[in-house]
């Protein structure tokens, strides 16, 4: 019970900040009031700031849930998905004509990445009004404090470290701002990343171990801080800092049955580990951090994950037809239901040939299983239009790309949208909100320990210790069933395990752009091919790698409405988006190259002003 009134407190009061406005005009790094929660009101218990805290753990949940949600950009500037909308002009396909300063940078049909630059900013004003308004708070003990403290500095982390791969250098805000501001500068990325390192170095020693899911607690920040020590370059730190939380003895991998289905044999530890109910029970002990999601708590919930609706296909398209060219599939609760076992899918974001196919080098792999339906493939759905039971006999029968003479059984040929397989262990949500299926509610994780010790394996490879990277990817890998590699562990072996365990889950996009610098920084090859950071912006391992695993980039495939897939070096950083340069007008905010408007840019500067 106690757990569950934190979580309605999170809920709640997360819900209130976020009716904020955050667009970007002059105060776009302005502080917004916490609704009635002001800091007059707020800020003066230890309450108070336990639901500032709460404000900003529900900015963070907000990447993963309703309609286009967020973490679909950050997927699709990858090599494991492409954007599937092929009805109209304007989602995310052609990258190099769409992607611009002025664009529309923030919404479902188009992309998010200004939600990306909103958001992360909301996020760092929430941090930073706690941290400063904290030392006036004269009736809380200074453990008390300083527990506060720590989780503030995990959240302004959390998104500097983003904030700093979507775009790089950027500016700052280390300080609560009581005035507009209107000549920020921008900072070196790694300038950025040194400041939050301290911080999180901190927070690792104060915030301890055990807490309520959906706080924070030393895993996460030890999580994170892992990866800005990757960031920096700094290898034994990022082991040290994994160390610490694999050894904790606080986390360790699920591998065995637990949770509402164990008792299922058809099932498996990979299907529990991505129930709804499991992701919270005290059992889990693989969640490090994770956002909170519950239907009926709050209006913020109604939306659910949607993760049917984005990331499955269109199979209930009229376009879908039998071999005897009827239209095969219907949308509905019929007789045979596809809709509350599959979802209603509309391909938004689609899987790769990489992340649906080649990745797979295991017939063991229980995150590929097709048998136990961790794994769907459109030819494990079958014919359900009621209209053609009695006129055709392929009803009730496995779906079909083409017939016996090689002719395509979809009208219009739109395979990109309509035909792909999809991780329905990960995807599947029931949903209390609507029938057919989108994808209820659920928590969603954000960090877990699978990911930490791939991070691990990361230090390792930079480091040359090929056996312990190798080590520790086989930790993930034979969770899931498969073989353990015997051969050494790169930077390709790494992210192919990446994207095996944590699609629709990880932050894809942030974290190619983090390897790509250190890349570039450390003289690693990648096929042959080794970077410098001079010229990050026109060559780099972010679009090596895309272009190598990416066909649809890679070959610049046109879907039906004849758009070609593009995408260029310079995407390895987003653009600032232009109002938010326009707001600054007393001073320079630099763009990136490879966008309008980075010919005015002036030097970042090498240390963060006051």
């Amino acid at each position: 019970m106690k757990k569950n009134i934190v979580i309605h407190k999170l809920l709640v009061i997360g819900t209130l900040v976020l009716l904020a406005n955050t667009s970007c005009k002059e105060s776009w790094l302005e502080p917004q009031p916490l609704s009635f929660f002001t800091p007059e009101n707020t800020f003066t218990t230890e309450a108070g700031f336990n639901s500032a805290l709460a404000s900003c753990a529900s900015n963070i949940r907000d990447e993963y849930y309703g309609d286009g949600s967020p973490i679909i950009t950050e997927s699709i500037f990858s090599e494991v998905a492409v954007e599937g909308t092929t009805d109209k002009f304007g989602p995310a396909v052609n990258l190099n004509v769409l992607i611009t300063p002025d664009a529309n940078l923030n919404s479902p049909d188009f992309n998010r990445i200004g939600w990306y630059w909103e958001r992360g900013w909301l996020g760092i004003r929430l941090a930073n009004t706690i941290i400063d308004r904290l030392p006036a708070a004269t009736g809380i003990k200074d453990a008390t404090k300083d527990l506060i403290l720590g989780k503030a500095y995990f959240y302004r982390a959390y998104h500097y470290y983003r904030l700093v791969h979507q775009f790089g250098d950027i500016p700052t805000s280390f300080k609560e701002l009581s005035e507009p501001k209107l000549d920020f500068q921008t900072v070196k990325r790694e300038v950025i990343l040194q400041k939050i390192k301290a911080d999180l170095d901190f927070a690792f020693k104060i915030v301890p171990f055990a807490g309520n899911k959906g706080d924070v607690n030393k895993g996460a920040i030890g999580h994170l801080l892992t990866k800005v020590n990757l960031a920096l370059g700094l290898y034994d730190d990022a082991i040290a800092s994994a160390d610490q939380v694999i050894n904790s003895g606080t986390f360790k991998l699920m591998t065995a049955r637990f949770g509402a289905n164990a008792g299922d044999a058809t099932k498996n530890v990979i299907w529990d580990l991505h129930r709804p109910l499991n992701k919270f029970l005290p059992a889990n002990t693989e969640v490090l951090f994770s956002a909170v999601d519950r239907f009926g708590l709050t209006s913020a919930t109604t939306t659910g994950t949607t993760s049917m609706r984005q990331a499955t296909p269109f199979y209930t398209s009229p376009n879908i037809l039998t071999p005897d060219g009827k239209q095969g599939m219907n949308p509905n609760v019929v007789e045979i239901d596809l809709g509350t076992r599959y979802g209603r899918g509309i391909g938004r974001c689609r899987g790769t040939t990489y992340s649906t196919l080649t990745i797979w080098d295991d017939e063991k792999d229980l995150r590929h299983d097709v048998k136990s339906g961790n794994w769907m493939n459109m030819e494990n759905l079958v014919y359900n239009n009621p209209s053609i039971k009695t006129t055709s006999p392929f009803y009730g029968k496995p779906l079909q790309l083409r017939d016996a003479t090689g002719k395509l059984l979809i009208s219009g040929g739109d395979t990109i949208r309509n035909w792909f397989s999809w991780p329905h262990y990960k995807l599947y949500i029931e949903d209390a909100i609507r029938i057919p299926f989108q994808g209820g509610n659920s928590d969603w994780y954000i960090f877990r320990l699978a990911e930490t010790y791939l991070l691990r394996a990361e230090a390792h490879f930079f480091k040359g210790n090929i056996a312990a990277a190798t080590a520790d990817v086989n930790v993930v890998r034979t969770r899931a069933g498969c073989s353990p590699y015997a051969g050494g562990a790169d930077i390709g072996v790494i992210l192919d395990e990446r994207a095996r365990e944590l699609y629709f889950e990880e932050h894809r996009k942030t974290e190619l752009t983090r390897i790509a610098y250190q890349m570039a920084k450390s003289g690693k090859s990648y096929n042959g091919k080794t970077y410098t950071t001079a010229n990050f912006s026109a060559a780099n391992f972010f679009y090596d790698r895309i272009m190598d695993k990416n066909v649809f980039y890679k070959n610049n495939i046109k879907n039906v409405r004849g758009d070609a897939y593009t995408i260029s070096p310079y995407h390895v950083l987003w653009p600032i988006p232009r109002n938010a340069i326009l707001a600054n007008s007393l001073n320079q905010l630099n763009q990136n190259i490879g966008y309008a408007g980075s010919e005015k840019n002036k030097p970042a500067l090498d240390k963060i002003p006051e």
